[in-house]
């Protein structure tokens, strides 16, 4: 028996359409979520690197947690454990697509944890002589940690980050297990339609493909652009 392929399904506006929608709630939900993660991450550092034992107790205990917890646990625990918290704004969340929401919330805390850590030796490697002259000069810590250590620090780190990164975008696919319409739960839906299995999986095994080689392919753009050369 000889397996017939059609991908004829793929010139119909139907089903473009909402391959199309599945495809920019993933790059929606991604780009949420590595706002968020990056954002975290900035925090956690400079609370891991601040000379207050509660902040970098605090911040310990944000990055052992998020990186010992799956993050479909984490997802399912916004989802169904936050919002039920929530009884005076989880009719409005509700409204506003809860399942977005609480899957990129999720998603941007988990991701932040482990850059979080690869901006910690980045920052870590930069020699401490230069936060002691920064303050010498008159900087505060917050002053110097942003003017002078960060911006080095994130050169060091980016290939970490940007590997972080791709892994935050492919596990946006994970959303899919609350109901957020992105693309691996837009396929599953085209594919319970038309039973087209194989060609619609591998439509969106291609796109997965091609957006995490972009993705890789930027980074080592940006990292080349800002990279520390020895002169």
């Amino acid at each position: 028996m000889t397996i017939q392929l059609d991908f004829s399904l793929f010139t119909q506006p139907e089903f473009l359409g909402q391959v199309g929608k599945g495809l920019l709630g993933t790059l929606e939900l991604a780009a949420l979520a590595f706002a968020l993660a990056i954002a975290m991450a900035v925090l956690i550092a400079v609370m891991r690197m601040s000379n207050s034992k509660a902040c970098q107790a605090v911040a310990a205990a944000y990055v052992e947690y998020h990186q010992n917890v799956p993050l479909l646990v984490h997802i399912f625990l916004w989802y169904f454990g936050v919002a039920a918290l929530l009884p005076g704004v989880q009719q409005w969340i509700n409204a506003h697509n809860s399942e977005f929401i609480f899957a990129f919330i999720g998603i941007g805390l988990c991701l932040g944890a482990y850059m979080s850590e690869d901006l910690r030796g980045g920052i870590r490697s930069i020699p401490t002589s230069q936060l002691e002259a920064s303050r010498a000069l008159g900087l505060s810590y917050l002053q110097a940690f942003r003017l002078v250590i960060l911006p080095q620090a994130v050169r060091v780190s980016m290939p970490a980050i940007i590997n972080h990164t791709v892994l935050l975008f492919k596990n946006t696919s994970l959303a899919m297990t609350v109901g957020a319409v992105e693309l691996t739960y837009v396929t599953k839906e085209v594919e319970s339609q038309t039973f087209r299995t194989f060609e619609i999986y591998l439509a969106s095994t291609v796109m997965y493909l091609g957006l995490s080689l972009l993705l890789m392919w930027f980074g080592a753009v940006i990292e080349n652009r800002i990279r520390i050369r020895n002169r």
